[in-house]
């Protein structure tokens, strides 16, 4: 059995992950989530789905970006 990079959980149905040519090893979703997620760089929030991306720097929404003083990033159009 697999260990869980993250918990260390030992589990049959562990599972996989290849990200920037390295091998991770997670039990659960929210593991993987935890690890690899990027964050936001307001408020730190793990960025699961799309998220916005400002000169390289990761948003969870329109609203963070302007705290962080990126004005052309909307959430809706």
């Amino acid at each position: 059995m697999k260990s869980c990079e993250v918990c260390g959980n030992q589990y049959d149905k562990a599972f996989e992950v290849f990200a920037d040519g390295e091998r991770h090893v997670f039990d659960c979703f929210a593991c993987a989530i935890h690890a690899l997620a990027p964050r936001c760089i307001t408020c730190k929030a793990a960025i699961i789905g799309h998220g916005m991306e400002s000169h390289g720097s990761y948003y969870c929404c329109a609203h963070c970006a302007r705290e962080a003083g990126v004005e052309e990033l909307q959430d809706r159009v």
